[in-house]
């Protein structure tokens, strides 16, 4: 165990940490604000690293890769909370889990080609499977409404694959409630239709909202009045039954923080340059656009200290393109000095370029509720992905 107020000092590279408290807070709070009919599905790839912290928190868990079910599963959580998602699921995969008499999770079902070798290893197996049909977002995802009329109309067929809902999601960051209203409207006509048509009526709708993430200073959002007018829109849907929200960013990103030191201060023409030992490898917030808007960053151990010249913040790689920001007012600093960044808990970790050019992978720190730090990932080095092996 370490204390998580001496890791700026004690580690000698860039590292994130990820507060089990905070995160407890973020679901418990989602909660509060939702309705008694909505449950929670936390999105894997978002952050693998807090999955098993919010095991008994959330009702659910989608997975979209064998790599993530494998880490759920070394995390001890129930196959019976997983969701199968991803538009390609390779078949000795899908095989290996219908096999599995103890696989009780859900799979989703991406294509008529998917479906069909459900069917085919349903039989083979013997075992009734459940999924969901996943209704496109006019994208290379899900399928078309009248594919999902022709799997629910002659579902008697194949009794061993139950299809006990509609799954469907259309993308992040969606500040505008009325886009959310607009596609409720259109999935609760489209629900209603399959009842009426069909007579199935779904035992679940999982739906992706989308919901959005503040990540930068100036940002003007109240998630107060925002998930009260989702909770609204909700409530007023003919479909009563079950929804599952699948979110990822929404839970995630406020737990995570991404420190990285100062390595060299210099300036070049009319800029005035930081350079860390972090980058865009390591940090990613969806929106940022040319490194123009201002995240929220501090300088561990000047809070309060008035701000001076603004300096723009490179990173480590050979690139151009490693800047994290640009003319950000910084307090006086000095190399080894350590910048804090905030709201780094989802997919900022995942969704950087961590091979490029062999760079060291941070290490990770998750924050327990008594407040002590333990590491879960030490930093290491990328040279083994990078090497080729001629003796393979």
């Amino acid at each position: 165990m370490a204390n998580p107020d001496r890791l700026p000092a004690d580690c000698p590279t860039a590292f994130y940490t990820f507060d089990v408290r905070v995160l407890s807070q973020r679901v418990a709070y989602l909660r509060s604000r939702l309705p008694e009919n909505c449950s929670l599905c936390y999105a894997v790839k978002a952050n693998p690293f807090i999955a098993g912290e919010i095991a008994d928190r959330v009702d659910a868990f989608e997975i979209c890769s064998p790599g993530e079910a494998a880490v759920c599963r070394a995390l001890g959580i129930k196959s019976e909370k997983t969701v199968i998602s991803g538009v390609y699921k390779t078949p000795s995969f899908i095989e290996g889990l219908i096999a599995d008499a103890d696989f009780r999770g859900v799979l989703t079902v991406e294509s008529t080609t998917q479906y069909r070798l459900f069917c085919d290893l349903a039989e083979k197996y013997g075992r009734q499977i459940r999924v969901l049909l996943r209704l496109t977002n006019d994208s290379q995802f899900g399928i078309n409404e009248d594919e999902i009329d022709e799997i629910v109309s002659s579902s008697e067929k194949t009794p061993l694959v139950r299809v006990v809902g509609i799954q469907f999601f259309s993308g992040t960051q969606k500040f505008s409630v009325k886009k959310i209203a607009r596609e409720i409207g259109a999935l609760d006509a489209f629900l209603a239709r399959l009842e009426e048509e069909y007579g199935f009526a779904p035992e679940v709708l999982e739906y992706g909202p989308g919901f959005p993430v503040s990540y930068f200073e100036g940002e003007d959002f109240d998630e107060e009045e925002y998930l009260a007018e989702f909770s609204r829109i909700v409530g007023g849907m003919r479909y009563r039954k079950k929804i599952t929200l699948e979110l990822g960013r929404s839970v995630a990103a406020s737990c995570g923080k991404y420190y990285t030191h100062i390595v060299d201060i210099k300036k070049n023409k009319e800029t005035d340059y930081v350079l860390v030992d972090g980058g865009m490898h390591h940090l990613v917030y969806f929106g940022q656009a040319m490194a123009m808007k201002r995240p929220r960053v501090s300088v561990v151990g000047k809070d309060g200290e008035p701000e001076g010249t603004k300096r723009t913040v490179c990173g480590s790689l050979c690139s151009m393109n490693d800047i994290i920001v640009k003319q950000l007012p910084l307090p006086d600093v000095r190399i080894g000095d350590v910048l804090c960044f905030e709201n780094a808990g989802a997919y900022c970790m995942t969704e950087g370029i961590a091979l490029f050019l062999s760079r060291d992978v941070p290490a990770v720190y998750l924050i327990r509720e008594d407040g002590t730090a333990v590491c879960v990932r030490k930093p290491f080095e990328t040279l083994q992905l990078n090497t080729p092996n001629y003796d393979l």
